[in-house]
């Protein structure tokens, strides 16, 4: 990206070590270009004493100075580098400190539980369209819960036991018998009746952060055969977790390795975080889980970084914004009179009553209609195609995976029988009627940019509305629209197909100016 910056985002958690490279421009367009991760289980290595011992803080100075060189290579030019529980918990945290400190040149911050909380909070709140529920972040060597409400942080605790350290401490050797998940169940519940908050809201999602919580989503996918492979704002339902609860502990640690989904650094540890998990949702009495893919590094780099716009934007909007800014190509006039015609035609049909009226899908279309173009930037040739692959495979912040595919699907519309073939791979998430649904608005879609297909802004839409069984148009032309009439014309059959309505384009007044 022309006039940007590159920030380094280093985590140095229980389990493992990570640093997430984003790019920053001028005008607040960002993203991540590269992610690098070292396994490091210090929770682990705590000696006897509490203390990291000297040969692994020398083994931390090595990973860092190795993504010290990452970042060089990246011409990072700011990093900030934050250690969470298995650093602030040692009894030797201060020379710790000092030794990153002294051999990397990085300032490092010692992240407190409530720290952890708050970061994390962050970086899911300001990725996901969410109003109230539950978060939880399972460490390597911590677990953090919060409430919110109304989108604020109400109330938030960090508990010292983690995916690694509660492995260490009742089953070193990756072994679950009923004896360890019962340890680990009335540890948790100890430490959960301590917080009366935490048992007060019922009926409220929780959302999971974590790695743990990303593989169980994962493996919960592959056994469901999942067509979308992502993460981020995934509903896990609770009987699936109980499922998973129930198979998991009773199969060898070399089975467990061969789970699909299940990474091999994390095959001894991932009961203990999902009996954590499972023991919060009871607890919290939850309605169901959600998977988010952000979390403490995303809010690292938004409290530094990126401050949170304006909360009157619904996130979807932002996301698909900042989306639109990596990867344009058409004017942005152009964009802007396809969006602000593709609304008006939606909204006129509402009025008239031959579709109902529709926040959310309004708010597809808009997006659909901001994104239609963005496969131009891999290649102008066959564009939609690759503008439905970005959209549908580029998450897109406060939108459901349905929302997603239903954005991609009306961004690259070409005919229906077409949108029959495409949907069929994703027939898990959507529903039959969205068929009918993506051709009416792919239809919109369509015709909004016929009305611009000179991307001169000849014409602009000064009315539109239904009546009986016909759309009406009133146009203002500024310059020659003939490239626009054709188009138009060339829409007509398949609009009256799809919608049941002739469109009516009334004689155009011309401007003086």
């Amino acid at each position: 990206m022309k006039d940007s910056k590159r920030i380094g985002i280093i985590d140095i958690g229980s389990n493992s070590i990570r640093l997430a490279i984003y790019e920053l421009d001028s005008g607040g367009a960002y993203r991540v270009i590269s992610e690098f991760k070292e396994s490091a289980r210090l929770s682990q290595k705590i000696g006897p004493d509490g203390a990291l011992p000297p040969e692994e803080i020398q083994d931390l100075v090595r990973m860092l100075s190795h993504f010290k060189r990452i970042c060089r290579s990246h011409e990072v030019t700011e990093c900030r580098v934050a250690a969470t529980a298995a650093v602030r918990n040692a009894t030797n945290t201060e020379q710790i400190q000092e030794t990153l400190s002294r051999e990397t040149g990085w300032d490092i911050e010692i992240l407190s539980g409530q720290d952890e909380a708050r970061l994390g909070f962050l970086g899911m709140i300001q990725t996901m369209d969410i109003e109230d529920g539950f978060l939880v972040d399972i460490g390597g060597g911590s677990t953090e819960i919060s409430l919110f409400r109304q989108r604020k942080l109400v109330h938030s605790v960090s508990f010292p036991f983690g995916a690694v350290n509660t492995t260490r401490k009742f089953a070193p050797d990756g072994e679950f018998g009923e004896g360890p998940l019962k340890a680990i169940r009335e540890m948790v519940e100890e430490a959960l009746a301590r917080e009366p908050w935490i048992a007060s809201s019922p009926g409220l999602p929780l959302v999971g952060l974590g790695g743990g919580v990303r593989t169980l989503c994962k493996i919960n996918q592959r056994r469901r055969r999942y067509s979308l492979p992502q993460t981020h704002n995934y509903h896990l339902p609770a009987a699936d977790v109980d499922e998973l609860a129930a198979w998991l502990p009773g199969l060898p640690a070399e089975k467990r390795k061969k789970i699909d989904g299940l990474s091999k650094d994390r095959f001894d540890i991932i009961v203990p975080g999902m009996i954590i998990l499972q023991t919060v949702f009871q607890t919290v009495k939850g309605s169901h889980y959600i998977v988010s893919g952000a979390g403490l590094r995303d809010g690292l780099f938004f409290e530094a970084f990126y401050p949170a716009v304006s909360s009157e934007k619904p996130i979807a909007e932002q996301s698909s914004d900042n989306l639109l800014a990596l990867h344009s190509t058409a004017p942005a006039a152009h964009i802007q009179r396809v969006c602000r015609t593709a609304l008006k035609l939606y909204d006129a049909l509402a009025e008239g009553g031959t579709h109902r009226y529709s926040p959310r899908l309004r708010m597809c279309l808009h997006i659909a209609a901001k994104l239609y173009r963005i496969g131009a930037s891999l290649l102008y040739y066959q564009y939609p195609k690759h503008s439905f692959h970005m959209i549908a495979h580029t998450r897109i912040d406060g939108l459901s995976h349905r929302e997603m595919l239903l954005c991609a699907l009306i961004a690259s519309y070409k005919a229906k029988n077409r949108t029959q073939q495409a949907v069929q791979p994703f027939k898990d998430i959507l529903k039959e009627s969205d068929v009918d649904l993506i051709a009416r608005l792919g239809t919109l879609l369509q015709l909004a940019v016929a009305l611009d297909v000179s991307e001169t802004q000849a014409i602009d839409v000064t009315a539109a509305f239904s009546e009986n069984t016909s759309l009406h148009l009133r146009l203002l032309t500024l310059h020659d629209p003939s490239a626009e009439y054709r188009e138009v014309e060339a829409l007509q059959k398949d609009f009256r197909k799809i919608w049941g309505l002739q469109l009516k384009i009334h004689e155009p007044s011309f401007s003086t100016n």
